[in-house]
């Protein structure tokens, strides 16, 4: 009922009346202002004048479900979308939904995280009312080796929602995060459950620092938000709709190809680390090789001082510049 009134609201330039909402929606007057209430103290402005109505004045930065739903066009509509004020990981929220039934493709959004982390175990910190964290729960007819190229579609349709929102060269840190002037802005961790032959599910996991003002001094070198980088203060709810739209186009693209080779220039065009001497870290062991580009495995090709290329897997190493985190 409260999606129905906000749309309500913000089709109208001018005060629709209590009465014609009471009408169209077939609730009672009382039961009108007790949603208008509850609008009021999630934040959102509703001016209310006496034989006139009810007029949205501003919308708040909160996320919620009626606010994603009302950036997102009907055709890339998730299975479902459920939001969490704080959740441990929206992970192992997907994780957990998957035990329930939960349809495929759908949602889970938290405007913070108190157990989030990123790849191999290290902790992601996740503060409230500044950025956004979320998964995807995804059971794809897809081979299991197929899944870890989901993690580059993801960074890509990143890419793509982050310049709707703020015109800037955003990059590629092979093979998911995204990095604004050097530093990180957003990291993606994908998980699966397989058997042999087939997948159970695969849930790609992504945090963006869009709004955060301030980082603990250990990383503010390594990693920063879109607002500290440019200035600009973005809608979230907005930016996950918009997300959500560049994943999904990609994702049934990806389906019908079950590789990259569609996606390749695009990405090779986002990616900071071609051309570049950087240090791949296998096992411990540390061996500085130029980096080529990706196939369409989403392996990354790096060629060594007598010319020789290899490929390697992203879960098998770490790759960094020479100099730094890119």
């Amino acid at each position: 009922m409260k999606q129905k009134i906000l749309e309500l609201l913000t089709e109208q330039d001018g005060y629709v009346s209590g009465q014609d909402i009471s009408r169209d929606l077939g609730v009672s007057r009382t039961a009108v202002w007790k949603y208008i209430k509850g609008l009021r103290e999630e934040g959102y402005q509703i001016e209310s004048v006496t034989r006139k109505g009810y007029r949205m004045v501003s919308r708040p930065d909160i996320i919620s479900e009626e606010e994603i739903r009302r950036y997102l066009r009907e055709e890339v509509l998730p299975g479902k979308i459920r939001v969490f004020p704080v959740v441990d990981s929206t992970n192992e929220e997907a994780k957990r939904a998957y035990t329930e039934g939960y349809p495929d493709r759908s949602l889970f959004v938290s405007d913070q995280q108190t157990a989030g982390k990123g790849r191999r175990g290290r902790s992601w910190i996740s503060p409230r009312g500044q950025d956004v964290f979320f998964s995807f729960l995804l059971k794809p007819d897809l081979p299991p080796e197929c899944a870890s190229m989901l993690t580059l579609i993801a960074a890509i349709a990143g890419v793509k929602a982050l310049e709707r929102q703020v015109d800037e060269e955003y990059l590629i840190k092979w093979p998911n995060d995204i990095v604004l002037h050097g530093k990180k802005i957003c990291g993606i961790l994908t998980e699966m459950s397989a058997d042999m032959d087939s997948v159970h599910y695969i849930i790609p996991g992504i945090g963006f620092n869009l709004n955060r003002r301030e980082f603990d001094p250990s990383i503010q070198d390594l990693a920063s938000s879109v607002f500290l980088e440019t200035g600009r203060k973005i809608n979230r709810a907005r930016f996950v709709a918009d997300y959500v739209a560049e994943f999904i186009n990609r994702y049934d693209i990806f389906l019908k190809e079950q590789n990259l080779s569609p996606f390749l220039k695009d990405y090779h065009r986002h990616l900071v680390n071609v051309g570049r001497e950087v240090k791949v870290i296998l096992k411990g062991q540390e061996m500085v090789r130029t980096a080529l580009g990706i196939n369409d495995k989403g392996e990354l090709i790096v060629r060594d001082g007598q010319g020789k290329k290899t490929a390697i897997l992203s879960g098998e190493v770490s790759v960094r510049g020479l100099y730094g985190y890119i």
